[in-house]
């Protein structure tokens, strides 16, 4: 057991995002390349005996309590092992917020392993994702990190090989995007097969160790709703590969954009450009995280 643990939460992006159809009962199963990267939030998790859980961060607008997902996650592992301590968990966020980057998915997946290390409970991986998807469909993969193939409506994960390392630009426009909102817009079943983005040639860039096969084939189904609406979007993606990025695409629902660069000098060039133009104000350089595989 444990009384203290520093950990990093990573945000993801999508190298691929592809909705394959609407089911009867409303949900969009998808087919989905995640890939964490070294942009992450730092949890501070201490443990008390007051059997309390408390949440804090450093933004005023993410709650905390009951409506955080990380409080939650610890809950939920506190209950079901009847544990009687409680813990004080601290978020510093520097994952964009609403960004489509599984910000407080992660949280609550580092949340997971954190409860699960501090008060050794015993739980594998598996059995901590299988735990996590009761808290979001992004939890389980923010729990396995790395390239993962996402199915289903987001809980079926395929372990896939890591890209070669390259540099990301991360930049998050000034607005929100509803992802419940985009994807009740998207008309999937009428999309031409040409319309969907080629999740298989990113397959085979990643089997290829070939980063330029898979920045040849990002895409992402959701830019056709979200760019129309926010065409600020397509601006960041224009002034990234502009700046020399292999391909740029929205991650998610959005509305962030990342780009991928071969070099970082390159990289930083965009990013300032980005900052210039004031087509967003959270912009980062950073890079692929490959995470440790068990």
């Amino acid at each position: 057991m444990k009384d203290h643990l520093d950990l990093k939460a990573y945000a993801k992006i999508n190298l691929g995002l592809d909705v394959v159809r609407k089911r009867e009962d409303g949900y969009h199963e998808v087919r989905m390349i995640m890939q964490t990267v070294n942009l992450y939030d730092r949890i501070e998790m201490d443990r008390t005996e007051d059997g309390v859980i408390r949440t804090e961060t450093n933004l005023p607008f993410v709650p905390d309590g009951e409506g955080n997902l990380a409080w939650r996650a610890a809950k939920l592992l506190l209950d079901e092992k009847g544990i009687k301590d409680g813990v004080t968990i601290k978020i510093r966020k520097y994952i964009p917020v609403a960004a489509g980057m599984a910000g407080g998915s992660t949280d609550a997946a580092a949340v997971l392993v954190g409860v699960n290390r501090m008060f050794d409970l015993g739980f594998t991986k598996k059995e901590l994702m299988e735990r996590g998807v009761k808290l979001g469909a992004d939890v389980p993969y923010c729990i396995m990190r790395g390239t993962a193939l996402s199915e289903g409506i987001g809980e079926i994960l395929t372990e896939l090989p890591a890209p070669p390392q390259c540099h990301l630009v991360i930049a998050k426009p000034q607005i929100s995007v509803s992802t419940k909102a985009v994807y009740g817009k998207l008309r999937v079943n009428e999309l031409a097969p040409e319309e969907h983005p080629d999740i298989d040639g990113i397959f085979n860039g990643l089997a290829r160790k070939n980063i330029h096969k898979v920045a040849e084939c990002m895409g992402n189904v959701l830019e056709q709703v979200t760019i129309p609406v926010y065409p600020v979007i397509e601006q960041i993606k224009n002034v990234m590969k502009e700046g020399g990025a292999m391909n740029a695409m929205m991650s998610g629902s959005g509305p962030t954009v990342f780009g991928l660069f071969e070099d970082r000098q390159s990289a930083r060039r965009a990013a300032q450009k980005i900052k210039e133009q004031k087509l967003a104000k959270q912009v980062y350089v950073t890079s692929i995280h490959q995470a440790r595989r068990k």
